[in-house]
């Protein structure tokens, strides 16, 4: 046979084309020849098995066939063997997919694997593969390296010390300390799967994606190298300078700032020691404002207690030192208080909380309960100490009126305006300013009733112990009487405006969802789990790897390695087997 159609023969095994992923029946005896543009032919005696091309003045060895074209400066051809040995500027291209360069490389025809060693370089249309060893299967059209490994990327440069590389799917899957170093932010990944063509990495394990502006955390995710967007599920979140991001689904922008995230969410604020809990929420960072909704609730951490902020819609803006916390809808408020203390709670239409100074502004149909005492009006601003966070005064603005069950009716207070004072979160001191009326019941110190006082003033002061009143000052006293409870009678113990609304207090956290249904939550669009593609080298004894003696490469080098890291994934989805565990306070 001529030289030239064996090499015909050997090339068209080598890069024999593939269809539907399915190799063709090669017919060796209707191969198209291929044609030897330059190389200097010799035979020499110590080399009697090949077959050897040499450079010459024309340039290095050119082989063309089909549209291959393949350049070293010397080649040796074992045709015994069906084998190829190529030194000196390697280089093998075709058409304008993929191109692969290398000091030394190794081919054979008879299994159709490639060896490259000393800088190898694997060129495609985005991305260029660099390390020093590299196994290709023209087979399986996969290429293997683990000796470490560098791909450089449009946008980024991805390092791992195991690789494999995908031609059909434009894939490199890598293993083992994977790096992506982009010059925005560095992602850590122990397995990761990188497509050229997208730009899109897929991390499976502990992963990260660490910027100055921000960290992201998950165990599955995806994430665009070009497009710097991602989604990632299973223990994910994103950091913040003092903002945590926690959700079972969280999609970030890093072009924006922006991030949402999709059931059971979670925000931590580690400045201001507060929580936002809910089911949707929304970050934006260059605004610092968080919008959260789906069972919204914000916690501020205090010292000695906690405040709890609930309404159908939650936003957090400004910075750390100046918080703003705004609910829309149905809002409500809680806060426990300490052993043996009635807690402190509210409902209104909106909520407002400017943290920095301390105050709680309750607008429209407002209604606050402390303690047994129900306070209502048009507007109720609730103020902080600001040193000790404790609750120091109250203000009810417009149509103020004040009840307070009693065993034989409701003591009852209305004027224009109400000013409560606390000590130790509990309410001790409220005057009512302007046009006030009363209804209570006086009782002796055996709390036998002794009267109803019906009385109007200009303004009413009253002193409260343990929540309850013992005592009433009046200003400025219109006439006003005590009556014996028989000469008072029923229909007069009311004043005109009230509203006895105890059965709607919020006794526990809980109750601040009430009356409320649980909120739908939607079925997260996991990211798929990578398929187990088997190993690179097949599972076959040493004695029966067939490698030519001319090959540099030794059986065990076709082996996989015991210490090798192992491609991991599951049959089935954790996420999905998993019952997402229930918050103990069931938001």
């Amino acid at each position: 046979m001529k030289i030239s159609n064996y090499i015909c023969f050997l090339l068209f095994l080598f890069f024999g084309s593939i269809s539907q992923g399915q190799v063709k029946i090669i017919d060796t005896t209707k191969t198209t020849k291929v044609s030897v543009k330059s190389g200097y032919f010799e035979k020499k005696p110590e080399f009697p098995e090949a077959v050897i091309y040499t450079r010459d003045e024309a340039g290095q060895v050119y082989i063309v066939h089909e549209g291959v074209e393949m350049w070293c400066d010397q080649a040796f051809v074992y045709f015994k063997d069906n084998f190829v040995k190529a030194y000196g500027k390697v280089r093998i291209s075709q058409g304008d997919t993929v191109s692969m360069t290398s000091k030394y490389g190794e081919y054979n025809g008879n299994t159709s694997f490639a060896f490259a060693a000393g800088d190898v370089t694997l060129t495609e249309p985005k991305t260029t593969l660099k390390t020093d060893t590299l196994y290709f299967d023209r087979i399986k059209q996969q290429a293997y390296y683990r000796t470490g490994g560098t791909v450089r990327d449009t946008a980024s440069v991805l390092t791992s010390r195991v690789g494999r590389y995908y031609a059909e799917t434009k894939k490199y899957q890598f293993l083992s300390d994977v790096k992506i170093v982009n010059p925005k932010y560095t992602v850590y990944s122990p397995q990761l799967d990188f497509y050229s063509e997208s730009g899109g990495a897929y991390l499976y394990g502990e992963s990260k994606i660490v910027s100055e502006t921000s960290t992201v955390y998950c165990e599955r995710g995806y994430y665009n190298t070009r497009s710097n967007m991602g989604h990632f599920v299973k223990n994910s979140r994103v950091d913040y300078k003092n903002r945590i991001l926690y959700g079972d689904s969280i999609f970030f922008n890093r072009n924006t700032g922006f991030a949402s995230a999709t059931n059971n969410i979670k925000v931590l604020d580690t400045l201001n020691k507060s929580i936002i809990r809910g089911h949707y929420a929304e970050v934006f960072r260059e605004q610092d404002s968080v919008f959260i909704t789906k069972r919204a609730v914000a916690v501020t951490l205090q010292e000695n207690d906690s405040v709890y902020v609930h309404a159908d819609t939650l936003r957090v803006t400004g910075k750390p030192e100046n918080r703003i916390i705004k609910g829309f809808y149905r809002a409500r408020m809680f806060k426990q208080g300490l052993d043996g203390e009635e807690p402190t709670s509210g409902k209104c239409d909106s909520i407002y909380v400017n943290e920095k100074l301390g105050i709680t502004k309750m607008i429209r149909e407002p209604i606050l309960w402390s303690g047994e005492n129900q306070m209502t009006g048009d507007t109720i601003h609730l103020l902080n100490n600001k040193l000790t966070d404790e609750l120091d005064t109250l203000k009810v603005f417009n149509n103020a009126f004040l009840v307070q069950k009693d065993s034989a009716g409701y003591n009852q207070v209305k004027g224009e305006r109400l000013i409560g004072l606390f000590t130790k979160n509990q309410l001790d001191t409220v005057n009512i300013i302007k046009n006030t009326q009363v209804i209570f019941y006086s009782r002796n110190d055996k709390e036998e009733l002794v009267g109803i006082n019906n009385t109007t003033s200009s303004s009413i002061q009253m002193y409260l112990e343990n929540q309850k009143i013992i005592g009433i000052r009046f200003l400025k006293k219109v006439p006003g009487k005590v009556y014996p409870p028989s000469q008072f009678a029923e229909n007069a113990r009311i004043l005109p405006g009230f509203i006895w609304r105890g059965d709607e207090r919020l006794m526990t956290v809980q109750d601040l969802f009430k009356g409320k249904p649980a909120p739908i939550l939607p079925k997260i669009k996991g990211i798929p789990l990578p398929e187990d593609e088997g190993e690179f080298f097949e599972e076959l004894d040493e004695e029966d790897i067939e490698l030519p003696e001319a090959s540099k490469l030794k059986p065990k080098d076709l082996q996989n390695r015991e210490d090798d890291p192992r491609f991991k994934t599951q049959k089935t989805d954790s996420l999905e087997l998993e019952k997402i565990k229930e918050q103990k306070d069931n938001y």
